[in-house]
């Protein structure tokens, strides 16, 4: 590449960063048509913020083709655009940041709109903070995103949580849920033997043999205790998942509970995780020792019961109410875990003196993916 078009690729890149704000001393002649279509649509979010700061939009549209004026797009041309402009994962983090940085909650308001949202974790966390705004009809698509993005969760952890939590190895019974653990290497081998090559004296194996789970018929609670203060938003959304998944296993009665300074039974519409999701209240403070003493009323079997508390530790209320009710359940044997609040990147995000403070008065505590939890919980239960 030359020096003159090194440095009008440079130029141009720089322009598409840097926006219609430096239009002036980078120019826009250097641009694409399919440049200034990204240009266009990037402005149309951006150039929000910067108004904000004070700077002014330039209603004669600054010398561009009409066609192509940010001020021409709608909130539904804008969200067409990004479709055919980006990938996917692109076009999820710009309408997360539309709605989470800069408040285009318009965006929520207006069931079309809705419509062409991308649904995506992102989005539901957004959806469920802002889930009062709009009319009935919005409020319907709100639910349709939400149920859409739970079953798509649903049918990624619903597998792994059956393989961790089904059962014992029955070698009488066969499997379509492929792992490792549950391999039937003895029958894979009987049944390709009739696909032996002399030549390179292998056998090819062209279908593998699973052993299935016998189902456990003794009964056990699981209490998920779940903490709705706004920074566990995404562990929400997974705690519900979880709940709902474990509702339908055999013997396995599932008790729900939220809270941030009260409490609320969801007991009832654990089967149901949108049900669920619409109706936590985020933000608030936090009592969690005033959690803990309503799930211990909970418990009736304490050797067949496990608590699972979903937090990020940081009380609000009193810390010896807690570490006292977190004693009294692990003095009964119940089955103790502390599950620490994972931030979007999967870092653990809590308080870690009172983390020991749990462990010590009998708490296991960790920072579990929901992969890993229904691995322990099988563990537990084993």
């Amino acid at each position: 590449m030359s020096d003159h078009a090194d440095s009008a690729a440079r130029q141009r890149r720089w322009r598409l960063a840097l926006g219609r704000y430096a239009e002036r001393e980078l120019g826009a002649g250097q641009l694409s048509y399919g440049d200034q279509r990204v240009d266009r649509a990037m402005d149309y979010l951006y150039a929000r913020e910067m108004e904000r700061r004070g700077m002014r939009r330039d209603k004669s549209g600054g010398g561009r083709k009409g066609s192509l004026d940010p001020t021409q797009l709608s909130t539904l041309g804008w969200l067409g655009e990004l479709r055919e402009l980006f990938p996917r994962s692109v076009l999820e983090t710009v309408q997360a940041h539309a709605i989470d940085n800069l408040g285009m909650t318009d965006l929520l308001r207006d069931p079309d709109v809705l419509d062409q949202l991308e649904p995506n974790q992102n989005l539901l966390r957004s959806l469920i903070a802002l889930k009062n705004v709009g009319d009935e009809a919005a409020q319907a698509k709100i639910r349709a995103i939400a149920r859409k993005v739970v079953e798509e969760t649903m049918q990624r952890l619903k597998p792994q949580v059956l393989r961790a939590l089904s059962g014992k190895t029955d070698r009488f019974r066969r499997s379509q849920l492929k792992s490792m653990r549950n391999f039937d290497w003895r029958g894979t081998i009987r049944e390709n033997l009739k696909n032996y090559d002399a030549q390179s004296q292998r056998i090819v194996a062209e279908r593998l043999r699973f052993f299935g789970r016998s189902e456990r018929r003794l009964p056990w609670t699981i209490i998920l205790c779940v903490d709705q203060s706004g920074s566990m938003l995404s562990s929400a959304i997974y705690a519900a998942v979880m709940a709902a998944i474990l509702t339908g296993l055999p013997s396995v009665d599932v008790k729900l509970v939220v809270f941030d300074t009260s409490v609320v039974d969801l007991s009832s519409e654990a089967y149901d995780p949108v049900a669920v999701l619409m109706s936590v209240q985020l933000g608030g403070g936090t009592d969690i020792g005033g959690a803990v003493q309503y799930c211990e009323t909970l418990v009736t079997q304490p050797t067949r019961t496990v608590f699972v508390l979903l937090s990020d530790f940081m009380e609000g209320g009193s810390a010896a109410r807690l570490v006292a009710g977190v004693r009294r359940m692990a003095s009964a044997r119940v089955k103790m875990l502390g599950l620490a609040a994972l931030n979007d990147d999967g870092t653990a995000v809590y308080d870690h003196q009172t983390a020991q403070r749990l462990a010590g008065a009998g708490m296991e505590v960790a920072a579990l993916t929901p992969d890993r939890f229904a691995e322990w919980l099988g563990q537990v239960m084993a």
